[in-house]
């Protein structure tokens, strides 16, 4: 199971495209998952592989997708009653074995991304420059000299950064198109006042406030850079602390808070309600589980679980 993870592993790494693979490194009697178990998991919630059972899958999952969002990886540890030795608690994610009656597993969870792009639409010192510090800094850089014909041929995610830099006509076209993309960081190298007017006239055409505000113009962080290859400087400066700080979620509507967690009402885990396998409607509200288990368990007697929860 291990090996064939592992070339799937390697199979997606080709493709471009993100996983999580999980791997138990330590665990102590009664497991089920011994050290060395995988898992690979897809940005959809789809798991391949096994590291533990309805205890560990939901917590495993959980954090994968958290990975997905911030690349970091992480130690996660599910620890029975008296499991857990507290000098060892620094650097890991600490969660209570709550399905079973004791146990250890400590899993390491480590995800995947593809290499971010850094596409460079335009000509000048500024792009050269950012093109030599994008490759030194582990960019996949990419050179659009011409905007109306090769932007068309790239392919924008949300770890693709777009700086424009045509210092023509072009600008407004090229940053029309590159907003109805899932791009995540867009940018113009211009005057304030000049990507003032470029702001309205995008308005103008139609192009939707929410898209205007994924666009960032001048490009970089206030640094003070006067030289082209200070102005480089500060818009990958830029571009890492956007990517380090993204968490690959959609912003949620003003005053409306986004429930993504549930508490299951049983053992007390905190359960992912948008992949959250197992839901009960009994005592006439939506519950969710972390494992079958402690659904059946509600659904025997819902009404003492919703006014006493665990």
């Amino acid at each position: 199971m291990g090996d064939s993870l592992i070339e799937r592993a390697a199979e997606l790494q080709r493709r471009g495209e993100p996983f999580v693979l999980a791997t138990v490194v330590r665990c102590e009697a009664p497991t089920s998952a011994k050290p060395g178990a995988k898992a690979l998991i897809h940005p959809d919630g789809t798991v391949e592989g096994w590291v533990g059972g309805a205890c560990a899958e939901p917590v495993v999952l959980r954090e994968a997708l958290s990975a997905l969002r911030d690349g970091r990886a992480r130690l996660v540890g599910l620890y029975g009653e008296g499991g857990r030795d507290p000098g060892r608690a620094e650097g890991i994610l600490d969660y209570a074995m709550t399905c079973h009656s004791g146990g250890t597993l400590e899993i390491y969870v480590e995800p995947y991304l593809p290499t971010p792009s850094l596409v460079l639409v335009g000509h000048g010192p500024v792009v050269e420059t950012l093109a030599t510090l994008g490759q030194a800094a582990g960019y996949a850089v990419v050179a659009v000299a011409d905007a109306s014909a090769g932007l068309d041929a790239v392919v924008l995610g949300r770890r693709a950064s777009v700086v424009i830099a045509t210092h023509a006509d072009s600008d407004e076209d090229a940053l029309e198109r590159v907003l109805r993309t899932d791009a995540g960081y867009v940018s113009l190298v211009a005057s304030r006042r000049r990507a003032a007017t470029i702001v309205e006239r995008l308005r103008q055409r139609g192009v939707p406030s929410e898209r205007l505000g994924r666009f960032k113009a001048p490009a970089g962080l206030d640094l003070g850079a006067v030289t082209p290859a200070e102005i480089a400087i500060s818009i990958l400066a830029e571009i890492v602390q956007h990517h380090r700080g993204d968490k690959g979620a959609e912003p949620a509507p003003p005053n409306v808070p986004a429930t993504t967690e549930a508490l299951d009402p049983i053992c007390g885990m905190t359960v992912e309600i948008a992949t959250a396998r197992y839901r009960s409607e009994a005592g006439g509200r939506v519950t969710y589980f972390c494992c079958l288990h402690c659904k059946d368990t509600f659904e025997h007697d819902p009404q003492r679980y919703l006014v006493e929860p665990a």
